[in-house]
């Protein structure tokens, strides 16, 4: 089925994103869930919180490096939300009730989303504490934690720029505050300089955001309800590329960033449907290293337009669901990346889940026996296809 050059690994997979790489956020175990329903009640302390979930994350650090992972992550454990705790902590944020028509289906509970009713900054440092814990937690024996053959890099994950304004749109950003959207646009962009830079600071390597805009925008019914905010649709995709873009200048040469997006992950379900062809221009078109992209149902649509994906750039084939326990065939996924491969180069494509497994801290319908599998499966693949992960 697959073709002798996959055999052998190459300088390319050396560095982020990874041929087996994952989107980010894991499951809260049991104890981190109880730990924080006490606090939430008052019976514990932040300073004993904090130490629980320093614990569980060194935990999911060793399984992560176990299971041959060079992509290590927090697990977003300290997180409620993905998107929320960071631009919550954003000046001029605002956090409310998710609105009629972004509702995710299949479930009455709803995330909140983000408002803006006062000047956006980034006037101190986002999660940066949590990062430093981290690199500490993944530094290799020898000292260093640079990605080079076997050694690991923590990875951070934040929201894109694109999600302060995303689910509410032009009725979501303050018109008294801003009666501009360019200017809110140039304080966005700087506030995320500086956001980025933090952490940096701290030595971050490896950045990757989250951008669930572009699936979105493939969604018709979407789309409409663009229309409602007051926005058009078919200029959104261009102003939320200028937005990472102006966002992402004078980013550190030592640092990879790449982009996820999905069609929302709350709970096993979601938002939008649509694959990525009214998109995928504009898209590749973001000036990061990587994309990392839902592929694990119909609902994504065909590889097509991955033929868009501009040279030195890797496409992260998100092949295996996080939204279901069921452990995929090795060799149905394969056969995928071959399928891939017709419109890319097989030398710059990646393997990981499509999501993360607890995008919120809720999680998804899956047991945490069944996300290490799904893990393991995919550096398993990596390994058999590409030689290396």
């Amino acid at each position: 089925m697959l073709g002798s050059h996959y055999a052998e690994p190459t300088a390319h997979a050396m560095k982020p994103p990874y041929r087996a790489d994952q989107v980010g956020s894991l499951l809260r175990p049991a104890v981190l869930v109880a730990a924080r329903s006490q606090f939430k009640q008052g019976a514990l302390s932040a300073v004993a919180l904090r130490a629980v979930e320093d614990e569980c994350i060194l935990q999911i650090v060793g399984k992560q490096r176990s299971l041959g992972l060079r992509s290590i992550t927090d697990g977003e454990l300290r997180r409620d939300y993905w998107h929320i705790d960071f631009l919550a902590q954003l000046d001029g944020v605002t956090i409310v009730s998710m609105r009629e028509q972004n509702r995710f289906g299949g479930t009455d509970e709803q995330p909140p989303m983000a408002t803006v009713t006062g000047r956006i900054a980034c006037t101190k440092p986002i999660m940066t504490d949590a990062f430093a814990y981290l690199q500490a937690a993944v530094v290799d024996r020898d000292g260093g934690s640079a990605p080079r053959a076997g050694g690991v890099t923590a990875k951070v994950t934040i929201p894109s720029p694109s999600m302060l304004y995303m689910r509410g749109g032009r009725n979501a950003v303050s018109k008294a505050v801003y009666p501009d959207l360019a200017e809110f646009w140039t304080d966005v962009a700087i506030a995320y300089r500086n956001a980025i830079q933090f952490f940096a600071d701290r030595g971050c390597t490896y950045l990757q955001l989250d951008d669930v805009s572009f699936a979105y925008l493939c969604d018709p019914k979407f789309r409409e309800t663009c229309r409602l905010n007051g926005d058009d649709p078919d200029v959104l995709p261009r102003t939320f590329v200028a937005a990472v873009n102006a966002a992402l200048r004078g980013r550190p040469a030592t640092m990879t960033v790449t982009m996820h997006t999905c069609r929302g992950n709350f709970r096993s379900s979601w938002v939008a449907e649509g694959g990525y062809e009214a998109v995928a221009e504009a898209m590749f078109s973001i000036d990061v290293d990587g994309f990392f992209m839902e592929f694990d149902s119909a609902r994504a649509g065909s590889f097509e337009p991955l033929r868009y994906l501009p040279a030195g750039k890797k496409a992260v084939l998100g092949l295996v669901t996080t939204k279901q326990g069921a452990i995929e065939s090795a060799d149905e996924i394969k056969r995928r990346i071959d399928a891939a491969g017709v419109y890319v180069s097989a030398d710059r494509l990646c393997l990981s889940p499509q999501c993360g497994f607890s995008s919120t801290h809720h999680g998804n319908a899956v047991s945490e026996s069944e996300q290490w599998r799904k893990l393991e499966l995919v550096v398993r693949v990596a390994r058999e296809v590409w030689g290396d992960t």
